[in-house]
């Protein structure tokens, strides 16, 4: 953990930087792994199973009989939850579904907008240690709720070949419709070019390591859409003098388990709670299973005393952190000043694995200082927004001499005339 007190503006834009990848190095191994799927399709998912997952696999697509069976594999107190999960998830994102408002903005010039759904979606969902079945509901929820006719997923098999059951359980009870046994950059690839097996999508959504992130990237290239150019889980979290340092550092925890490319950010306007949420981080961490991969973003973290909390908030839009936590006194009067986060948790209760699960809003957020221009899924990422209008012949009367003006200063005559022939027959 890297510890600094009243560092100098100056020095911030240091302060602010993840941890780095080597891009050139990625961007080459993924371009190979899109050819050799490109070229070899299922066969090509084969051989990446048994290289990168170590798995046989027969079939790439997951058989009714496998999902079916998933249901008896989980406990009921899972099923439950996710259950309950579902519920809130849906609720929150159903309300984004908007009202059709029709506009005259001129008189006789009616203009309207109306969602579409993309109508092939795929979801990628990371599977082997971490197996997030919570990023399945995050994802197939509002692709349901926006009404994509197709919604394809896939995941890393584990050595035997098989998928999560929890996976499995949660896809089918959000709609996915075809769900495949293959993961990874080549899981993106095979989303992009479509396989034997595996049909093409639109728009790829869903996290992973560094490799899938390049993945989705480089599926731009072939005009393909994604949710967001992302990398590794990140945290920060802005704490006053009434802040309870127990909470902070498991929260701060609760990122750094992801993986060692994760970052964590704690800023305190208190040299006590600094101290004490230093102490109880490495308290925790002791405590942790997955310690090791924490103990490594730890590394990459740090611990920052600045004098106020407005000073706290300058920082984070700076930084622009995948999750912000306010563990501070009268948050309300300081959420104004928040400006670049992608997802906000508001005192000492609000708990960031809240929104990771089961508190309603999306966890699939922006993460490497994209919260300054991208914003986490919604049921917006899975629609397209198409606007329509329609003139009535007094509308075009109205509006013709506008048109024409403007059509004959840019020198597009055609697009006159396209206004002045049917005023004309009007005459």
């Amino acid at each position: 953990m890297l510890v600094n007190r009243y560092p100098e503006k100056e020095k911030w834009s240091e302060l602010t930087k993840r941890p780095a990848i080597k891009r050139e190095q990625l961007t080459e191994t993924v371009a190979g792994i899109f050819d050799e799927v490109k070229n070899s399709g299922d066969q090509a998912l084969i051989d990446f199973a048994r290289k990168f997952d170590s798995a046989e696999i027969k079939d790439i697509k997951v058989s009714e009989e496998e999902t079916e069976a998933a249901e008896n594999l989980i406990a009921e107190e899972l099923k439950t939850a996710i259950q309950e999960a579902k519920l809130n998830i849906t609720k929150f994102h159903a309300s984004q579904i908007p009202a059709v408002e029709t506009i005259e903005t001129t008189e006789g010039v009616v203009c309207w907008r109306e969602n579409r759904a993309i109508e092939k979606v795929g979801i990628y969902i990371p599977g082997g240690t971490a197996p997030l079945f919570s990023t399945v509901l995050m994802l197939a929820i509002p692709a349901q709720l926006a009404g994509c006719k197709e919604i394809i997923l896939c995941t890393p098999p584990d050595k035997d070949g098989d998928i999560n059951p929890a996976i499995l359980y949660t896809a089918r009870l959000c709609g996915v419709t075809k769900i495949f046994k293959t993961g990874g950059a080549q899981a993106i690839a095979a989303m992009t070019f479509g396989t034997e097996s595996i049909p093409n999508v639109y728009k790829i959504f869903g996290p992973g390591n560094q490799y899938v992130v390049a993945a989705k990237e480089y599926a731009q290239n072939y005009n393909i859409s994604i949710d967001m150019p992302a990398g590794p889980s990140e945290v920060l979290v802005i704490a006053d003098e009434q802040a309870i340092p127990a909470f902070c550092a498991a929260d701060l925890l609760s990122q750094a388990e992801h993986g060692s490319d994760s970052q964590v950010i704690f800023l305190a306007t208190d040299e006590d709670i600094l101290s004490e949420t230093v102490s109880e981080t490495e308290k925790q961490l002791a405590e942790l299973p997955r310690n090791g991969f924490a103990k490594e973003a730890l590394k990459n973290s740090h611990f920052i005393l600045l004098k106020t909390v407005e000073e706290a908030l300058e920082f984070s839009n700076l930084y622009a952190p995948e999750h912000l936590i306010l563990a501070v006194e009268n948050f309300d009067r300081h959420i104004p000043g928040i400006q670049n986060a992608g997802s906000v948790f508001l005192g000492n209760y609000s708990c960031e694995s809240a929104g990771d699960y089961a508190s309603g809003t999306n966890h699939t957020l922006p993460t490497n200082g994209f919260a300054k221009n991208y914003s986490g899924v919604s049921l917006d990422s899975f629609v397209k927004k198409i606007t329509f209008q329609n003139l009535s012949e007094e509308g075009l009367k109205n509006l013709g001499k506008t048109i024409e003006v403007m059509a004959e200063a840019e020198g597009l005559s055609a697009h006159r005339n396209a206004v002045s022939i049917r005023l004309k027959a009007t005459e």
